[in-house]
């Protein structure tokens, strides 16, 4: 039996690319998901492809760059499910521009999206995480690994989240709550496809990584025994993007 069974997982950005994918394959080990978006449609799409393998399957429609609808998400969990034992952070947003020309308005988007809201998630639905001794994991990005021009506001978001992660490992490791991080390179998603559009350049999706390549990674890690923690996971394209 694998040892996902069973176990409530909670998925921001669930609607599409490597959240939904995450959500997929957690089904496929027979988790009881939570899937969380901001489009219903999309999300009762993927919730219909995951009830043929998941034993339960519930979804949120909600905005979580709003504070409150994070404390209305904690109730409906609370009421649905009673515990959660995975929370995937893979919701976000991301845009392009010039420290020069780019407004401070834009980066209190980011930071809104980026930081505030898995922040506040995730210290609201910590007391269950603690109690199930679950686990934690912050999907980020590979441009913590260097800032490029035109991406400083994204970028700075995603160090932030970095050192939110890193902290809260200290915090809860003696409370046997694993905390993870991913940082992937170019994927073959949607917000993929309109960073190309962005930058100029032809978008070639078969020469990315695939979300079901992170799924995998995220699935495996999890599923490790309890005598190990992975803590930071860095992936990049194997094929050199065009």
């Amino acid at each position: 039996m694998p040892v996902l069974n069973n176990q409530i997982a909670v998925i921001t950005g669930a609607s599409s690319g490597i959240g939904r994918s995450i959500a997929l394959n957690l089904a496929l080990q027979g988790a009881k998901l939570g899937l969380v978006g901001r489009n219903v449609e999309r999300l009762e799409a993927v919730a219909a492809i995951a009830q043929k393998t998941a034993p339960k399957v519930l979804t949120y429609s909600i905005d979580l760059s709003v504070g409150e609808n994070i404390g209305k998400l904690k109730t409906n969990l609370e009421r649905d499910f009673g515990q959660v034992d995975l929370l995937i952070h893979s919701a976000g947003a991301f845009s392009m521009g010039l420290v020069q020309e780019t407004s401070v308005e834009k980066l209190d988007w980011l930071y809104q999206n980026n930081v505030r809201a898995p922040y506040l998630l995730t210290q609201t639905l910590l007391p269950m995480i603690v109690s199930s001794q679950g686990q934690i994991v912050f999907i980020n990005s590979s441009v913590i690994l260097g800032a490029r021009a035109n991406v400083g506001q994204f970028a700075a978001t995603q160090h932030a989240l970095k050192a939110i992660a890193d902290s809260l490992r200290e915090e809860v490791n003696t409370k046997q709550v694993r905390v993870l991080s991913i940082f992937p390179g170019r994927t073959a998603t949607p917000r993929q496809a309109n960073i190309h559009e962005m930058e100029g350049k032809p978008y070639h999706p078969e020469r990315l990584m695939q979300p079901e390549d992170i799924a995998s990674v995220v699935i495996n890690a999890l599923s490790l025994p309890r005598t190990v923690e992975v803590t930071d996971i860095n992936l990049r394209p194997f094929a050199k993007p065009i």
